[in-house]
């Protein structure tokens, strides 16, 4: 099946599934099609396994799958099947914090959370892009204990200090979204983007001139000459 279409298809039933059991009795018929169709999408997916085995985004798939119809012990491990073969597959990671979550533990969500990011504590590059997969979850809080490690990791990072000002922004938090964009934009000013994003802040800025290229030597320039040598 074409990647993008499997993609396509898959992301449409794991929002239905997250929906089923939310509906009245009149519903039903639809909530088995879409199980119905699940369950063919598994099924081609474990064929896909049987093929190769070492596969993360399939494991990743079916378990969001069966996430998504409340199997959490089936989820669970094909999440783990995923990061055995990529243990640095950050989606996995929080869709396996989620999955705690979703479970009603939260003790072990925080447990596992706070491992992949002891495990990232001096990669502030890693921390965000953790922090970005939280945020793609739902999970702010853990999203911004990333971004915050990573600040204390890397305080002058005008990309951790954009990171930060998105995430903000996002929440709609405009005070301390500019005071983390400022931060970025004095670190590195040639940032087109965070520069709009503190105009439309109301925070008026100037982006560099772009540096003027050295004229090319001129063909009618005349050449040095070779010193004579020295007569022996």
């Amino acid at each position: 099946m074409n990647a993008k279409l499997r993609v396509t298809i898959s992301g449409a039933m794991l929002c239905a599934l997250l929906v089923v059991g939310c509906r009245n009795t009149s519903t039903a018929r639809v909530d088995q099609n879409v199980r119905a169709a699940a369950d063919i999408h598994k099924a081609e997916l474990l064929k896909e396994l049987d093929k190769k085995w070492e596969n993360p985004p399939v494991h990743f798939e079916l378990g969001q799958l069966y996430h998504a119809a409340g199997d959490y012990s089936k989820a669970e491990y094909y999440y783990n099947q995923a990061l055995n073969f990529n243990p640095a597959y950050r989606e996995v990671q929080a869709a396996m914090v989620k999955l705690q979550l979703d479970k009603g533990d939260r003790t072990r969500a925080d447990w596992v959370a706070n491992g992949y990011m002891t495990q990232l504590a001096s990669i502030p590059e890693q921390l965000l892009s953790l922090g970005v997969a939280f945020e793609k979850c739902g999970l702010d809080d853990y999203a911004l204990k990333c971004y915050q490690e990573a600040l204390k990791t890397s305080p002058d990072s005008s990309t951790v200090n954009r990171q930060l000002g998105y995430y903000y922004l996002a929440k709609n938090k405009k005070d301390l979204a500019k005071e983390y964009f400022i931060r970025s934009f004095q670190l590195n000013p040639d940032q087109p983007d965070v520069a709009g994003e503190l105009g439309r802040l109301g925070v008026a800025v100037r982006i560099p001139d772009a540096p003027t290229p050295a004229p090319a030597p001129s063909q009618n320039m005349k050449q040095p000459t070779k010193p004579a040598s020295q007569p022996k």
